[in-house]
């Protein structure tokens, strides 16, 4: 709902359930839900109801319903076992897996629920069931145990009033977090009114370390923890392929309405003669005479749809998701994208979304973890203009007797040693970097005067880096950092008694608020350390007199207290604390590149795909790395949409200056939509900043702001790379929504480590999180993980383009072979009198989708390779020619439908006139009806099992298998269901037709016939096509087969399922 995010859940508890004294305050008892976790979706009495609903809404399924219904109801020419039993199959089928997966739900929910906890009753210790917790019971939880509830910290065995906790399963990150004791003291009368942060909140889900016990109330159970509201289910995503799925189905329903409408239309004129509407052997009734004409004429309808219904695959449904579920695995598998120094391979929280990796776009990229490393060395600093580095370096080699940090020039003055101290001092505490010096803490003991090394432990490895010493100060207060405010302070009291606050943060967020100190040359350095890809950070101080201390207590703590709009005030009272700072210095760290970060985006380029970089960082360090990376090169024009050229010229002019540029050769050449790496124009790249997006999307009064988008997007689309810098986590989200839904409407991917990457992950069409060192957020929260960024590529252009060419195939063969299946039976009506006589058995009309021609196309789908995975990852060019959805567009499908209109007049005509007055068999007889049809339907059988067999490239024994005895089950059940008397039959119309038509050479003749012109125009489009207009993947095809022998047996890594399926041939 409008102005939900400010919100604010306002509740008062008393701990231990202490009401207060009649009369002392109203007092209104609050109802909250207990500690029951319900991840599951149903429960034992509303599965089927719920389980049928969702099914249903699905229109193929709704659609055989009322088919089925219909048959009941009324007479109609097939039997309610032909719809109801395909029908019945997929609903138990997805039934089952979907029940089994809650099952799995409920377990897991049982275990957590009825775990024990102990909490306080009645003044005793009690230990119950998770699920019994109520809020404002106190809560005992011992170390290693895991937190039953979101729990208000009280107190501990600490002497500092504090535990250890780690999050690792909630975020995934292993470092300790710190919680502090919340001190009420109640010697006055007054009641002390005391703030509560995130300091003092135990989330569920988290786990006590290094603390004996604590104890802590329970303030929100169950389903209102963070844990629980975060788990909850996100927005559905759909691939492009399910949407042209429904397209493709609603198209073959109006063709189902039309072929009902013309039949009924044609059997009243048909009967208009009256020797035709009642010949002598089958005179009607009174009752049937007397009959409405128009509720006969729909009843005539429903029964055309009944008898055409099957040319909605209803099993295509089932088809997809089994193979989307086992196609996933082949990630999971792949050996290839196993990262042995993390230990972790891929992870596939989607399997919705498969072939949609054979389709972006747009990549969308975090550059720190995601490009880099996040692993930070200290390179150097600079205090007071002069330049320090960790060693001495002499000619590029670091002098062996030299330790700690030196200066690179002549030694400092007297102030500016003090200005060293104040800078190194600054780095010591304006952290929250602690050291573990407890007994009981993990791993060895360490104390800062034992001469051992100390282990730092933060929730930032930038501070890791730059903390180097330990000296004792009273901390007085934390302004905490955020990504907004991009700086963190704190307030501290030296032993003389001097307060003092130290501030560090980004360089746009430091100078504003400094007024005295070396700006220009520590600017200047920063700028240079930018340039080079370092990490920059600013150094500031202020001295604080106890005055101002004491008003600046005042002013956080009336912030801290507010019930409403919290954030907001004590983002003002930071603003007013953090001013007139004295500039100090500024850090330099480094974050190296990942391996083959650079070789994975220049193929991600040459594969069509344009990549941009969104980062917090500042625009020179961002840049650096781009250069390094390859997104930028040499000959790229940078252009500049930057707050400082905004201030110079206005944002209409700089939007119109800069589209100038990139449409000034577009008179004479076309540039590629997907690639910036064309040989014949000018290579631009585009940095943007957070300051200036926001003027670009920001409402206006008089309504240009989508002028600003259009222009922006057009700037964009003709530039072959983009880099966004100093940009918030939500404006991430807003420009992958801005290209998403662009007039184009590109599939999109966003790529992320961090939990400031989540909202562009859950925006994009598909997320991937990179599992790094900043947590799991984002992996938990992706569609797919991977562990480094350089697995990105074979990803998209080896299982995205598999998948893509599998479920596409599926999806166009199945309408193929469903239009093969019903014309016939829609010609047949004309032979007829439009009687509604079906042309096959109801056994073929049952099993023709569910068991003759099921399991040949899944196996198509699972194991297709149209080439080698060492070629696609070789040519990355290969990945455009399946872009922008090429298999499923509707010259295609136009394509399948038409060859399989053009297989059913072969099939139905060819048998007709083959047999038509022609003697057939050795003892004289013709071929009946039911021989007729069933001669039809093996005709098809055959002919569609062999299209998809000249499809395949990749053949193994399963494919052999597979294809070969589906074609031998189909004889085998023919023979026994006509060679026997089966006793459960009321009709025996189909005994002995199959060996009846079996026994006629002149049969034989014609099945081969009929196969052969029906498979003759599909080989010959194909061979043509190849010759004439070759795709990039049909010439490597070609290139591949002249290049290796066909019984060559291909490398080892080339086969997903590279040990179930030996010995693989290609043709």
């Amino acid at each position: 709902c409008a102005g939900e995010e400010n919100w604010v859940d306002s509740r008062t508890i008393y701990v231990g359930h202490k009401e207060p004294p009649p009369g002392a305050e109203a007092y209104i008892p609050q109802r909250y839900p207990d500690n029951r976790i319900v991840s599951s979706k149903y429960t034992f009495w509303n599965f089927i109801p719920k389980n049928l609903f969702e099914q249903f809404r699905r229109i193929a399924n709704f659609y055989f319903l009322i088919i089925f219904l219909v048959q009941l109801i009324i007479d109609t020419p097939t039997s309610p076992v032909t719809s109801g039993l395909p029908l019945f199959f997929v609903i138990t089928v997805t039934a089952i897996k979907q029940g089994y997966e809650d099952w799995l739900r409920h377990k897991a929910d049982n275990a957590m629920n009825q775990c024990p906890v102990h909490f306080i009753q009645h003044g005793k210790l009690v230990r119950k069931q998770s699920r019994k917790l109520r809020v404002g019971d106190i809560v005992m939880v011992k170390e290693d145990e895991t937190f039953p509830c979101d729990l208000i910290f009280l107190s501990s065995n600490r002497g500092d009033g504090t535990c250890h906790v780690t999050t690792a399963s909630l975020d995934g990150e292993s470092s300790h977090k710190f919680v502090g004791r919340i001190n009420v003291y109640s010697d006055l009368n007054d009641p002390v009114v005391r703030p509560l942060g995130s300091e003092n909140l135990l989330l569920r889900g988290a786990t006590l370390k290094n603390t004996e016990k604590i104890f802590g109330v329970a303030i929100y159970t169950g389903m209102e923890t963070k844990m629980a509201l975060n788990y909850q289910s996100k927005s559905q995503k759909r691939s492009a392929v399910e949407k042209s799925m429904n397209v493709f189905l609603i198209v073959y329903l109006c063709i189902l309405v039309s072929k009902a409408l013309v039949n009924t239309v044609l059997k009243y004129v048909w009967q208009s003669e009256p020797f035709r509407d009642e010949p002598w052997y089958n005179q009607k009734t009174e009752s049937e005479r007397q009959r409405n004409l128009f509720l006969r004429a729909f009843t005539d309808f429903l029964a055309f749809m009944v008898l055409f219904n099957y040319i909605i695959p209803v099993s295509m449904y089932v088809t997809v998701e089994m193979q989307k579920f086992l196609g996933s695995y082949f990630i999971s598998w792949d050996e290839d994208m196993f990262d042995e120094e993390t230990g972790e391979g891929p992870l596939v929280n989607t399997s919705d979304l498969n072939e949609e990796l054979g389709q972006v776009e747009y990549i969308f990229t975090d550059k720190t973890g995601t490009l880099t490393e996040n692993n930070m060395a200290f390179k150097e600093c600079c205090i007071e203009g002069q330049v320090y580095v960790p060693h001495v370096i002499c000619n590029g080699q670091v002098l062996p007797d030299s330790s700690g940090i030196d200066m690179i020039d002549s030694s400092p003055g007297v102030s500016g040693r003090e200005r060293e101290e104040l800078f190194f001092r600054a780095l010591c505490l304006c952290h929250t970097v602690q050291v573990k010096d407890d007994d009981q803490v993990d791993g060895p003991r360490k104390s800062p005067d034992s001469g051992k090394s100390c282990v730092y432990i933060s929730s930032s490895p930038d501070e890791v880096a730059l903390v180097e010493g330990i000296q004792r100060f009273e901390l007085l207060e934390i302004l905490s950092f955020d990504s907004v405010r991009r700086r963190m302070s704190v307030i501290v009291r030296a032993a003389t008694g001097e307060i003092y606050l130290f501030c560090k943060g980004a360089d746009s967020s430091i100078f504003p608020r400094v007024t005295e100190g070396r700006v220009d040359q520590i600017r200047a350095r920063v700028e240079r350390n930018a340039v080079e890809g370092l990490r920059t950070l600013c150094v500031a101080y202020k001295s604080m007199a106890p005055e101002e201390y004491e008003a600046a207590c005042r002013l956080l703590q009336a912030a801290k207290v507010a019930l409403q709009d919290r954030e907001k005030k004590l983002t003002e009272a930071y603003e007013q604390i953090e001013r007139d700072l004295i500039l100090l210095g500024a850090t330099a760290v480094e974050d190296r590149l990942q391996e083959k970060a650079a070789d994975t985006i220049e193929a991600l380029q040459k594969a069509g795909i344009k990549v941009w970089v969104l980062t917090g960082d500042k625009m020179e360090t961002a840049a650096a790395t781009c250069y390094a990376c390859k997104l930028f090169r040499r000959n790229t024009q940078l252009l500049e949409l930057t707050t400082k050229r905004i201030e110079e010229q206005s944002l209409h002019d700089v939007l119109f200056e800069l589209s100038k540029t990139v449409l000034r050769c577009s008179g004479s050449l076309t540039r590629d939509n997907f690639s910036g790496l064309s040989a014949d124009m000018q290579d631009y790249g585009l940095i943007i900043d957070g300051a200036a997006l926001s003027l670009i999307m920001k409402p206006r009064e008089d309504g240009s702001s989508s002028n600003y988008r259009e222009l922006f997007l057009e700037i964009c689309r003709n530039c072959s790379a983009v880099l966004c810098c100093r940009m918030a986590p939500l404006q991430k989200a807003q420009i992958v929504k801005l290209i998403k839904f662009s007039k184009e409407h590109p599939i999109t991917l966003a790529i992320g480590d961090g939990a400031n990457d989540v909202s562009m992950i859950l925006e994009a069409h598909v997320g991937i999180g990179v599992i790094g060192k900043e947590g799991r957020q984002a992996a938990r929260n992706s569609d797919y993980a991977i562990p480094k960024f350089k697995h990105l590529k074979k990803m998209l252009l080896v299982h995205g383009h598999f998948y893509y060419i599998r479920i596409s195939e599926l999806v166009q063969y199945f309408f193929y072979k469903n239009v093969c299946f019903i014309f016939p039976q829609f010609l047949y009506q004309f032979f007829c009198g439009f009687s509604q006589q079906t042309l096959y058995d109801t056994a073929y009309l049952t099993l023709y989708n569910i068991s003759f021609t099921s399991l040949p196309i899944l196996l198509y789908s699972l194991m297709e390779q149209h080439v080698g995975i060492d070629v696609l990852n070789r040519d990355p060019s290969l990945y455009r020619d399946i872009a922008k959805n090429a298999l499923l567009r509707w010259r295609v499908f136009t394509y399948w439908t038409f060859l399989g209109l053009f297989d059913a007049l072969v099939f139905f005509f060819g048998a007709y006139f083959m047999f038509e007055n022609t003697v057939v068999t050795s003892g004289g007889q013709m071929f009946g009806n039911w021989t007729l049809g069933t001669l039809v339907f093996t005709v098809m059988v055959v002919t569609v099992t062999l299209k998809l067999a000249l499809d395949t490239h990749y053949w193994t024994w399963i494919n052999h298998l597979v294809i070969w005895g589906s074609l031998l089950f189909y004889i085998v059940f023919s023979l026994l269901w006509g060679g026997v008397l089966w006793p459960f039959l009321s009709y025996q119309r189909m005994y002995y037709v199959f060996m009846h038509m079996l026994s006629s050479g002149p049969a034989w003749l014609g099945i081969i016939l009929l196969i052969t012109v029906s498979l003759l125009p599909d080989v010959l489009k194909k061979v043509l096509c190849r010759q004439l207009w070759p795709t990039a993947t049909e010439r490597t095809q070609r290139s591949m087969q002249h290049r290796a022998p066909v019984d060559a047996v291909p490398s080892s890594d080339r086969p997903l399922l590279k040990d179930l399926l030996p010995q693989p041939r290609r043709h």
